[in-house]
């Protein structure tokens, strides 16, 4: 056969194929709606329990299957009146849009959706209702080994009877339970199958032996972690909305192989959750979960972990422990800090995300470029003389529009405060991390695209997710490396680039030590035109960054009560450049804070973030003695 002719016959086969087996644009879609577990009586336990169930199969199955395409979508989070995940399906549903014009089936109990996927499985792994911690040691390995995540429970009606007992007969491929419905992890002795001793905790003994059995042995990739509550969410539903159990955040989890834990980031307590357990157990476990991955990583890359400290129900003051909910939060991005990790923090309130392993396919553009400005455009702005300095006898604000450092947030509050009609009356810097683009690239996209002139996007704390680089730098200088640093700035700069971003509009340092020279050299790189940290001088530059301090928050629903405090800020600045930083608030509530402080101080103007941050960088430059820099 000649080449030709063997070229021709290819083609031919490659022809038949696509119509026997037509290429995966025309698989159905499968929507899963789920959207009545909303409304389940949270007084009645044993509806909680089945909700429970039904939530987390749905979302492992979901992780497996839209692995490599999206295929199953399920309608489940509300926000209010706001159905957000049929608001996003609308919307890329709709004529030119990603998923016009798709076949789709229409499904309604997750066990026609297991029925229907039943050949991606490889069978359940089944877990331990009195062992809380099993559920997230189940997520985990549901998505490492193709399993359906399913509570153990024989009982007539359960889902595990449903699924494995009878229907698809799914096999147990996986017992974090006896099968006589006996605990598998006791808290004695050795960890079953394995040499290691127990903690002496029943809670967090299924952690290590997940360790031992998949991190260890290279089974778990340890890229992606969730840090979701377990099962003792149960117990106390209606601490905080609804849907904050967060089992549909699972799905991207699983499908990146990912492994999941709900553990206290103190060490000088016993976890609330587990009191009987020695002070420092929680702590010592997540230590180790986190220097394992950290090691698997080789020490050069970093761990998106989602989630958030779950402190209405756990490891707080308010649920028994000695520590505030700020400091909790603080507490563990330093820990993850030192691991080469960092947080898209689906925090408590708006926590809630489902779809996000269907959306990770979505087609983002390869660049989302901004304008910047230059000095010319400053003059004719006014804002520079004709010298070229700057006119001091003004006072320059800017606001941070947040807080969008969680993929949860952003998926749930676009449809509400981006939506809004009086979006685009004022300039308005949005601080969005870009590795949301990881979990929710619809909504990032969305947000580019429907911009107005006056919208102008930074990055969220601390960059492209939320760690705490002075505690990074530190621990980097204490080991003799820069390896921290460096995966970091690896890691910011490829989400920048994309994204178009050179600002970071707030970088927390919480307890930490302030950033030095190492990581401001980073940031100076991948967000060269300015950064916003909480621990530095009122204002400086490093190399030819701006570095503005970060100052206090507005956080009066009353716009006029924000705009007193925002001008009597202004009046203690030493400096003629201020921030405040704002949380989810409306375009509405923004206009009138504005029109109010600049009715109480006329010297007082709102700037768009390029020319804020530019004519910071002209005043420093003036104040310092320095030439001219090339402009970014």
């Amino acid at each position: 056969m000649t080449k030709k002719t063997m070229k021709t016959t290819l083609q031919a086969i490659f022809v038949l194929l696509l119509l026997v087996c037509p290429p995966c644009r025309a698989e159905k879609l499968v929507y899963l709606n789920l959207r009545h577990l909303n409304q389940v009586d949270y007084a009645d336990s044993a509806a909680v329990l089945a909700m429970w169930d039904e939530l987390h199969a749905a979302s492992t199955l979901q992780g497996i299957v839209n692995r490599k395409r999206p295929r199953l979508y399920i309608d489940y989070v509300v926000n209010g009146e706001k159905a957000i995940d049929a608001h996003w399906w609308s919307l890329f549903r709709s004529k030119g849009e990603w998923l016009a014009g798709r076949d789709t089936l229409a499904l309604a109990s997750v066990e026609e959706a297991v029925a229907y996927f039943a050949r991606e499985l490889r069978g359940a792994v089944a877990y331990d209702s009195n062992v809380a911690s099993t559920s997230n040691v189940a997520s985990a390995i549901a998505g490492i080994e193709n399993l359906l995540a399913v509570r153990f429970d024989p009982a007539p009606g359960s889902l595990y009877s449903r699924l494995c007992l009878a229907g698809p007969r799914l096999p147990v491929s996986v017992w974090l339970v006896r099968q006589d419905g006996t605990p598998l992890f006791t808290g004695r002795g050795t960890l079953p199958g394995c040499r290691r001793n127990s903690s002496g905790s029943v809670k967090c003994d299924p952690y290590l032996w997940f360790v031992e059995r998949y991190m260890k042995t290279g089974r778990c990739p340890a890229r992606h972690a969730g840090y979701y509550p377990d099962q003792f969410w149960r117990t106390m539903p209606t601490r905080t909305n609804r849907n904050h159990h967060q089992l549909t955040n699972h799905d991207f989890f699983v499908s990146r192989r990912g492994f999941f834990f709900d553990l206290s980031p103190w060490g000088d307590e016993p976890a609330t959750d587990d009191p009987s357990q020695t002070a420092g157990t929680d702590f010592r476990t997540l230590q180790e979960l986190l220097h394992t991955a950290d090691s698997l990583g080789g020490g050069s890359r970093m761990c998106h972990i989602g989630g958030f400290p779950a402190w209405a129900f756990k490891y707080t003051r308010r649920a028994g422990g000695l520590h505030e909910d700020v400091a909790t939060e603080w507490q563990f991005s330093e820990l993850i800090s030192h691991y080469n990790a960092f947080k898209d923090a689906d925090a408590i309130g708006l926590g809630a995300l489902a779809n996000a392993s269907f959306w990770q396919h979505f087609p983002l553009r390869k660049r989302y470029p901004q304008p910047w400005v230059g000095r010319e455009e400053l003059q004719a702005r006014g804002l520079l003389d004709a010298e070229g300095r700057v006119d001091t006898s003004r006072t320059y604000f800017i606001i941070y529009v947040g807080d969008y450092d969680a993929s949860s947030w952003l998926s749930q509050m676009t449809p509400v405060l981006w939506d809004a009609p009086q979006r685009g009356e004022l300039p308005m810097m949005w601080c969005i991390s870009p590795v949301l683009a990881e979990r929710v690239p619809h909504v990032m996209h969305y947000l580019r695209r429907t911009a107005s002139p006056l919208d102008y996007f930074a990055a969220a704390d601390n960059g492209a997710g939320y760690m705490m680089p002075g505690t990074a730098e530190a621990q980097d200088s204490a080991d003799g490396t820069s390896r921290r640093i460096d995966a970091w700035e690896a890691h910011c700069r490829k989400h920048y680039r994309r994204w178009g971003l050179t600002l970071t509009g707030f970088i927390i340092d919480g307890n930490g030590p302030a950033m030095g020279q190492r990581s401001l050299d980073a940031y100076a790189r991948f967000s060269p035109n300015g950064i916003v940290p909480q621990k530095c001088e009122p204002a400086s530059l490093h190399a030819d960054m701006p570095v503005l301090r970060s100052d206090w928050d507005l956080v009066s629903n009353d716009p006029h009560e924000a705009a007193r405090v925002l001008v009597e800020r202004i009046h203690r600045c030493e400096i003629p450049f201020h921030w405040s930083r704002c949380i989810l608030k409306s375009p509405a509530w923004y206009n009138e804070v504005v029109r109010e402080a600049c009715r109480l101080e006329p010297s007082a103007q709102l700037l768009d973030a390029p020319a804020f941050f530019a004519l910071l960088r002209c005043w420093l430059q003036e104040r310092e003695g320095r030439p001219e820099q090339r402009e970014r």
